[in-house]
């Protein structure tokens, strides 16, 4: 039977730059996607100061993104980003069902034929990115997840909870532009770095995952134990192509399936493809950030 959680999001993004800015271009991912398991009913952005243009679209994945150009000066940039949306539970999965990861494996490979259509949007996903290199190391450490035609939904959340028992959650010791070799030999990071790991080690072997950007529930539900990590800010974790399934999204921080605690903004190759909130500016010192996010469930 179908779950259903209502949720109200508030992230609220603040930079101070240190100088006057005399221009400036941002690119935000701060709109939730829609799907078969998440409908959004209400989104709004407010921008402190007001751009000089602002446009929306869908970008190349299929996520909201905004795109704003100020071409006056300013000091400081107040992004507040409000959401209301449902999320309701994937089907129930008997990880046992999927197909061998070589059959996976084989099924993203060129033949010089057509591939089913959901094959080869996995395609993109299944190719090296800026933050995650294909390397054999991936693969050999993953190599006891994935046993001779192990279906590979169960490989993969072998591999997921190799890597939450492996590696050490320690914010501040990597940073946005940490990539997943950098995070492997440390074996240490955020959500972020869990993603980039984790993703690394399965396209490594030749199977496609992307990386998911999004919120996890501020307060887990009564009983389900402590509060779970990367709560109260974005959140990342990893979606794995696992045919008969399609895409199932694993979370290598909190060693879980996703359900109905993750609300899922948008997904990409890695956090390059769907940063919260980047840009350029001309001008500008030493600047400062701060973030707040909220999830409350209703």
């Amino acid at each position: 039977m179908s779950v259903m959680q209502r949720y109200r999001v508030r992230h609220e993004t603040v930079y101070h730059y240190g100088g006057s800015v005399a221009h400036s271009h941002q690119l935000l991912h701060l709109s939730p996607r829609d799907s078969a398991t998440q409908l959004c009913y209400s989104r709004n952005i407010a921008l402190e100061p007001q751009p000089s243009s602002r446009r929306e679209h869908t970008d190349a994945f299929g996520n909201w993104v905004t795109r704003l150009e100020y071409d006056s000066p300013h000091e400081r940039l107040e992004v507040l980003a409000e959401m209301a949306l449902e999320v309701r539970s994937p089907p129930s999965l008997d990880e046992a069902a999927s197909d061998p990861w070589e059959a996976a494996r084989d099924g993203l490979l060129y033949s010089g034929e057509a591939p089913p259509a959901e094959y080869l949007e996995a395609c993109r996903f299944r190719m090296e990115s800026s933050y995650v290199k294909l390397k054999q190391a991936f693969t050999d450490y993953g190599a006891d997840c994935f046993g001779e035609r192990a279906p590979i939904l169960v490989g993969a959340q072998a591999l997921m909870h190799k890597i939450h028992g492996e590696f050490e959650y320690a914010p501040g010791s990597t940073h946005i532009r940490t990539s997943a070799v950098e995070a492997f030999e440390a074996r240490r990071g955020v959500c972020q770095d869990f993603a980039h790991v984790m993703i690394a080690c399965l396209r490594s072997r030749g199977l496609a995952a992307r990386y998911v950007s999004g919120y996890l529930r501020t307060a887990p539900p009564v009983g389900a134990g402590p509060a779970w990590v990367g709560a109260d800010a974005s959140h990342a974790w990893v979606s794995v192509f696992c045919p008969p399934f399609g895409w199932v999204d694993l979370d290598p921080t909190n060693d879980l399936r996703v359900a109905t605690d993750h609300i899922v903004i948008a997904w990409g190759r890695d956090f390059g493809d769907v940063s919260p909130l980047r840009g350029v500016i001309v001008g500008g010192g030493q600047h400062r950030l701060s973030v707040r996010v909220s999830v409350q469930a209703e």
